[in-house]
């Protein structure tokens, strides 16, 4: 039996009070981190992959159904406004946009489902694909990492058991196996945050890689409200020697990037 399938250690849930409900869920939670940790040198593996085909022209296809397709979904479109950059992580789900919000019944049983839905984007030998699948035998995610694994593309997956379909179908495994979840075979559990953990390794650290942060800052963020605004403005008063707010501020509206106007003002194009 897979590893997401077996049975909780807890029993009779209906009769645990509040506290010991989540006491138990907190516990169960703590298994998480050590269980991604064992997993770092092939996420180290992927990013490396990644960061070595991305200049030429690579994108990243996150893959997945359910939960698992959702939260590739959830991180490839943080990538755009926290660093800057379109296009380069992509998430599809099994069912479509529809799935996001709702099930759609057997779409992830197709096994051409997950490469058919790559071809708008014309899949290339420079792309990476990641297959996300906590049971690890999602037909939507193993198609498309065999097809993409024969056409010469770098092929990875997350899964959350060892052995499986997925992990046999891909270059680069993660297995982040975190046991048996608190309510038996609810993935979108303890499988879904081990999930989410590897997928911001994996994007984060790509980004930095890349060039997309400097110190700690983002420097590349999209100024999509005030809050952005402001630490954007910050961030380019502690870059520079600017010690006013309101031009710090005029010099992000006027460049639309910290980078771009803390490279403007350092040249010279750009003083009080």
């Amino acid at each position: 039996m897979r590893t997401t399938e077996q049975s909780s250690l807890y029993n009779n849930l209906e009769t645990l009070s509040t506290k010991e409900l989540l006491v138990n869920i907190n516990t169960e939670d703590t298994k998480v981190p050590v269980a991604v940790a064992a997993a770092i040198p092939q996420i180290e593996k992927l990013v490396d992959g990644i960061v070595e085909r991305v200049p030429k022209g690579g994108r990243i296809f996150y893959l997945g159904a359910g939960t698992s397709g959702r939260l590739g979904i959830v991180d490839a479109s943080e990538i755009p406004p926290t660093y800057g950059v379109d296009g380069l992580f992509i998430g599809l789900i099994a069912g479509g946009d529809t799935a996001i919000r709702k099930a759609v019944e057997s779409a992830e049983d197709k096994k051409v489902g997950g490469w058919d839905d790559m071809q708008p984007y014309e899949p290339t030998v420079n792309d990476v694909v990641v297959g996300i699948a906590a049971s690890g035998g999602t037909p939507y995610v193993v198609g498309a990492l065999e097809e993409a694994r024969s056409r010469g593309m770098l092929t990875a997956c997350i899964t959350c058991n060892a052995g499986s379909p997925v992990a046999e179908a891909c270059d680069i495994p993660i297995e982040v196996v975190v046991g048996p979840e608190f309510v038996t075979g609810s993935t979108r559990m303890k499988a879904g945050t081990a999930q989410k953990l590897v997928l911001n390794m994996i994007s984060t650290a790509t980004m930095i890689r890349l060039g997309h942060v400097k110190g700690n800052k983002m420097l590349d963020m999209q100024l999509t409200n005030k809050k952005l605004v402001d630490r954007g403005t910050r961030m380019i008063m502690g870059e520079t020697d600017i010690a006013d707010y309101e031009y710090a501020k005029s010099l992000l509206l006027k460049y639309g990037q910290v980078r771009a106007a803390v490279e403007a003002y350092e040249s010279g194009e750009e003083r009080q």
